[in-house]
C-alpha cells in the first residue's frame, strides 16, 4: 500500500469527500422520490377532472368531502351578497388586485358553500374603493370546480374584519354570518362577467421544479467525484510518474 493512502490529509479529504458524495446523492434521489409523489398527485387531480360534473345534491350527500377537491361542478342556489368578501393583495395576470367571495346558499338546503367568483383590479389611490361586482338575485347556477379555501397570506392587525380582508377563515366565518359553509369552496370558472375576471391559474404541483433541483444535486455529486479523482488519484501518480528533467551538461 502506499504510504500517502495512510497519511490523515488524504484519509481526512477521503472520508469528506465520500459523506459529500453520499449526502449530494440522497439529495438527488429524495427530490425524485418528492418529483414522483407530485407527478402521482397530478395524475388524480387530472382524474378528478374526468369525473362526471357534481351537482349540490351529489356534493351535500359526499361523506368526505376533501375527495371532491378539483371535480367539476354545477351548483344551483342563491348568492348571499351582504356576506361577499374582497381577499387584498391577490394577484392576477401580473396585477395585484381583489378575489371576491361571496357564500352561494345551496338550492333547497341550509348548507352554503363559499365562491371564488373571480378577481377585480384595486384602487391603487383608494384602498377602502371597493369595485363595482354585480350579483344576481334570485336561484343562479355557478360552475366550476370544487377547491379548497382560499390561501392565507400574510395577516395584518385589523384585516380579519370588513369587507376587504387579507385572509378568510371559514370556521371563523361560518360562526359571524351564522350560515353552515362546508369545508371546501368553488372556484368559478368561465368567461368575464359581473365585473369579474376568471384567468384562475391551472393547478401546479411543481414537478418541474424537484426534477431541476434533482439535475443540480446529481451535478455536484458528479462535481465532487470528478474533482477528488483528478486531484488526489489521478495528478499525484501522474506526477510520479513524469520524469524530472535534468539540465544539460553542454548547455552550461
Amino acid at each position: 500500500m502506499s504510504p500517502r493512502l495512510l497519511q490523515p490529509r488524504f484519509v481526512v479529504l477521503t472520508l469528506a469527500a465520500v459523506l459529500m458524495v453520499a449526502l449530494t446523492f440522497s439529495l438527488g434521489q429524495w427530490q425524485l422520490r418528492r418529483a414522483a409523489q407530485k407527478e402521482a398527485l397530478q395524475a388524480a387531480i387530472d382524474e378528478q377532472k374526468r369525473l362526471p360534473t357534481l351537482d349540490g345534491r351529489a356534493l351535500l350527500a359526499t361523506e368526505n368531502i376533501a375527495n371532491m377537491m378539483h371535480r367539476e361542478a354545477v351548483l344551483r342556489g342563491s348568492w348571499l351578497a351582504a356576506h361577499t368578501v374582497y381577499l387584498d393583495n391577490r394577484p392576477m395576470d401580473g396585477k395585484s388586485g381583489f378575489g371576491v367571495v361571496t357564500p352561494l346558499l345551496l338550492a333547497d338546503s341550509q348548507q352554503a358553500v363559499l365562491v371564488q367568483r373571480g378577481w377585480v383590479p384595486r384602487d391603487f389611490t383608494d384602498r377602502t374603493r371597493l369595485p363595482e361586482v354585480s350579483t344576481p338575485e334570485g336561484v343562479v347556477s355557478v360552475s366550476g370546480r370544487m377547491a379548497p379555501p382560499p390561501s392565507k397570506l400574510y395577516e395584518f392587525e385589523g384585516a380579519a374584519q370588513g369587507r376587504i380582508r387579507q385572509n378568510l377563515d371559514l370556521t371563523a366565518f361560518s360562526a359571524e354570518t351564522g350560515m353552515p359553509l362546508l369545508p371546501v369552496s368553488l372556484l368559478q370558472t368561465g368567461a368575464a362577467s359581473e365585473g369579474l375576471l376568471r384567468n384562475w391559474a391551472a393547478p401546479n404541483t411543481g414537478v418541474d421544479k424537484h426534477y431541476g433541483y434533482a439535475f443540480q444535486w446529481f451535478a455536484l455529486c458528479a462535481l465532487l467525484v470528478g474533482l477528488y479523482v483528478w486531484f488526489q488519484l489521478l495528478l499525484p501518480r501522474r506526477r510520479r510518474t513524469v520524469p524530472l528533467s535534468v539540465p544539460d551538461s553542454d548547455s552550461t
